[in-house]
């Protein structure tokens, strides 16, 4: 089996610990005052550290819920074992495993799976990106006006600090430039979204590796683009990411607030 179809099939192994949870009592903890965590996630990170380490031995396993330590790394998989905690626990379908294999810091291969919706996306470079057998492209509008655009809320909104103003301070900013907004409560599926066709657009502060580093794959290998705020190379660690097709990102720096703390 190849290495995009070990990737491919572990996904689907860990998406049914998701889709069993997600018809159960589930017991939820705080992280924070809004990141939540259910017994689930942890279950699932569990099942992909086990699964991933046998596969991949050569990376290091980049878990949301487990690793501590450097997010730039030689070889890595970035991990998020249920992306969209909050929907999940809500019964919302929009939710994803998520996972992202980066080398040299670059990806190199990419799986986002929603196990409630049975849609697996995938990418592997230089190959492109994929739902199941269908090829995916960026959508092929070229202006903002036409375009429905993809964004999240930082878990920081709640102190109303810099994170919370520049969200407002980009709501304002965009609304009237854009054919409408959505907010989907899971980035990787958002980015997934982008690749497909469905979305023109994504941006987004605060995000960790584990949440864009299977998204940057499928939007790149569909035809899209990917950056910070700035319109460089997007970094993790990064205040924020940009993504769209190319007329569009270029358009949606422009229209975006600049960030300042």
């Amino acid at each position: 089996m190849s290495e995009i179809e070990t990737l491919k099939s572990i996904a689907r192994e860990a998406g049914a610990i998701v889709r069993e949870g997600y018809r159960s009592r589930k017991e939820v903890r705080h992280k924070g005052v809004v990141d939540l965590v259910t017994q689930y996630d942890v279950a699932t990170e569990e099942f992909l550290l086990g699964a991933l380490k046998h596969s991949f031995p050569e990376h290091t396993l980049v878990g949301e819920e487990s690793y501590e330590g450097d997010y730039e790394l030689e070889r890595a998989i970035y991990i998020d074992p249920i992306d969209g905690t909050t929907n999940f626990i809500h019964a919302i379908p929009h939710l994803a495993v998520s996972l992202g294999l980066w080398e040299e810091g670059a990806p190199v291969m990419a799986v986002v799976y929603n196990p409630i919706l049975d849609e697996l996306f995938w990418a592997r470079r230089g190959e492109g990106a994929w739902l199941g057998d269908q090829r995916l492209r960026v959508a092929p509008d070229r202006e903002l006006q036409n375009s429905l655009v993809a964004t999240g809320f930082p878990y920081a909104k709640v102190e109303r600090g810099p994170e919370y103003r520049w969200v407002v301070d980009a709501f304002a900013a965009l609304l009237p430039q854009i054919q409408d907004i959505r907010r989907l409560g899971a980035a990787a599926i958002d980015l997934a979204y982008l690749a497909q066709g469905r979305f023109g657009a994504f941006y987004e502060i605060d995000l960790k590796p584990w949440d864009v580093a299977a998204g940057i794959l499928l939007v790149q290998e569909a035809g899209g683009t990917v950056s910070d705020l700035e319109g460089r190379p997007y970094r993790f660690g990064d205040r924020g990411i940009v993504a769209g097709t190319p007329e569009i990102h270029r358009q949606l720096l422009d229209a975006l607030p600049q960030y300042t703390e």
